[in-house]
C-alpha cells in the first residue's frame, strides 16, 4: 500500500502524529485537504516541511 501518515509540527516544534493512512493531499487556498483510504478527510492550515515516501511519512507545519 502506498498510505502515509501526516505529521504536525506546532509553532513550539512539537511534532505529533496528525492523521493515519493518508492516501490524497489536496492543496486549497491556505490549507490542506488531506483523506485517508476510508474516505474521512481533514483540514489544516499548514505547509508541507517533509515527504518522505519510502517511509510513508509526510510532516506539515502549522502556518
Amino acid at each position: 500500500m502506498c498510505e502515509m501518515d501526516v505529521y504536525l509540527v506546532d509553532k513550539t516544534g512539537q511534532e505529533t502524529l496528525y492523521f493515519e493512512s493518508v492516501d490524497k493531499l489536496t492543496p486549497s487556498g491556505d490549507s490542506l485537504i488531506l483523506e485517508d483510504i476510508f474516505s474521512q478527510q481533514k483540514t489544516v492550515k499548514a505547509k508541507i516541511r517533509e515527504m518522505a515516501f519510502i517511509r510513508h511519512r509526510i510532516v506539515l507545519e502549522e502556518v
